[in-house]
C-alpha cells in the first residue's frame, strides 16, 4: 500500500508533462525525491483506501455484502472536499448514478475500460484468506461498478493477482508468465454470481464472448511486455513500448515492465514509472505496489513513510494483513 501511495506521489507532478519536459526537469532517471509536507497522492491511491477499507469492514465478502459498503465508500470519496486530484471522470459519472440509487449494473459505464478500475485493486491482493473466487470475483466487482468493460473487468484481477503472488514469494521472472497462463485459463469463466448481467448489451451473444474480450485484450497487452523486455533497451519513455497507460491493459502492461526492468531497485522502479508520458501517476502507483508486495515495507526509504499523505490509513491497512 505504501508502495502505492509512494509511486502515486512520485507520478503526480508528471501526469501531465510531455516526456521531454519531465527529462528537462527531472533528469533521464525521472524524480526520485517525495515533494511536500505531507507529500500529496491523487484519487489513485484515495479510491484504493477506499476499496481496502470496504475489504475490512466486509472480512468475508460476497457480492451481496460488498457492493453497498463499496457504494457508500465510492460516495463517500466523491462528496469530500478531498476530491481534488483530478478525478477520472469514469468514475465521476458512475458515482454520480449510484447516488442516485441505480442498481450498479445500470450505473456503470460500460463502454469504459479507462485505467480507474486497476490503480484502486491493489488491496484485494493483500487481503489474505480469500478463496480464488473471491479473490477474483472482488477485483472484478469492484472494477464493475464504474468500469463496465470487460477489459477493465479482466485487467483489474490480473493486477490483484500480481500483487497477491508477489506477497506470497513469486519470483519477479515468473510473474509475466503466470498472468499470461491465467489469460488463458480465465477466459470464457464469466462471473456471473459477481457480474450479474452485466454481459448484456447489442451484439454479444453470450457472456464467454463478453468476458474473452477482456482476457484477449490484456493478453497481447501483456505479450508487448514481454517483447520490450526481450528488446533489452530500456532508456526512454516506457509509454512508447506498452502503451500510455489511461486504458487498463496499458496501465497495467507499463507497470509492469517498469517493475520488471529492475525489480530489486524499487525507487527505480517509481522513477520509470513517473518519467512516462502518458498516466504517469497510475503507472507508477501500480508499479510502486508491485514492488512493494514483493519487497515490503523496509524497501523503501524511512523518511517517506512519514511523509506521505494518508500515513495513518495506508499503515492500519498493511498492519491489517502482513
Amino acid at each position: 500500500m505504501f508502495g502505492l501511495a509512494y509511486g502515486d506521489a512520485l507520478g503526480k507532478p508528471t501526469e501531465f508533462m510531455d516526456y521531454p519536459s519531465i527529462v528537462h526537469r527531472y533528469g533521464p532517471g525521472g524524480p526520485r525525491q517525495l515533494e511536500g509536507e505531507p507529500a500529496l497522492v491523487t484519487d489513485d491511491t484515495q479510491m484504493a483506501l477506499a476499496v481496502g477499507e470496504a475489504l475490512l469492514e466486509v472480512r468475508d465478502p460476497t457480492p451481496r455484502l460488498l457492493e453497498p459498503v463499496l457504494r457508500r465508500r465510492f460516495l463517500s470519496w466523491a462528496a469530500s472536499p478531498e476530491n481534488d486530484r483530478a478525478p477520472g471522470m469514469t468514475c465521476l459519472r458512475a458515482i454520480g448514478a449510484l447516488a442516485d440509487g441505480r442498481p450498479w449494473i445500470e450505473a456503470t459505464q460500460t463502454g469504459s475500460k479507462g485505467c480507474g478500475a486497476n490503480m484502486r485493486v491493489t488491496p484485494v491482493g493483500l487481503v489474505p484468506g480469500l478463496s480464488d473466487d473471491q479473490r477474483a470475483g472482488v477485483a472484478q466487482l469492484q472494477a464493475a461498478l464504474t468500469h463496465g468493460h470487460p477489459t477493465g473487468v479482466a485487467a483489474s484481477e490480473l493486477t490483484a493477482y500480481a500483487v497477491f503472488w508477489l506477497r506470497g514469494g513469486l519470483a519477479p521472472a515468473d510473474l509475466l508468465a503466470a498472468l499470461r497462463d491465467r489469460c488463458d485459463e480465465q477466459r470464457k469463466n464469466y462471473r456471473g454470481e459477481w457480474l450479474g448481467e452485466l454481459w448484456r448489451r447489442p451484439m454479444v451473444d453470450s457472456p464467454e464472448e463478453f468476458i474473452a474480450r477482456g482476457w484477449d485484450e490484456c493478453a497481447a497487452a501483456l505479450d508487448r511486455v514481454a517483447t520490450g523486455l526481450a528488446a533489452g533497451a530500456f532508456d526512454g519513455d516506457p509509454c512508447l513500448v506498452t502503451g500510455a497507460g489511461w486504458i487498463a491493459e496499458e496501465a497495467l502492461a507499463t507497470a509492469l515492465y517498469c517493475y520488471l526492468i529492475s525489480p530489486d531497485e524499487p525507487v527505480a522502479v517509481l522513477s520509470r514509472g513517473a518519467a512516462s508520458s502518458g498516466d504517469s501517476d497510475s503507472i507508477a502507483c501500480l508499479a510502486g505496489a508491485f514492488a512493494g508486495a514483493a519487497l515490503g515495507l523496509g524497501a523503501w526509504p524511512a523518511a517517506w513513510q512519514t511523509q506521505i499523505e494518508y500515513a495513518d490509513r495506508l499503515f492500519r491497512l498493511g498492519a491489517a494483513w502482513d
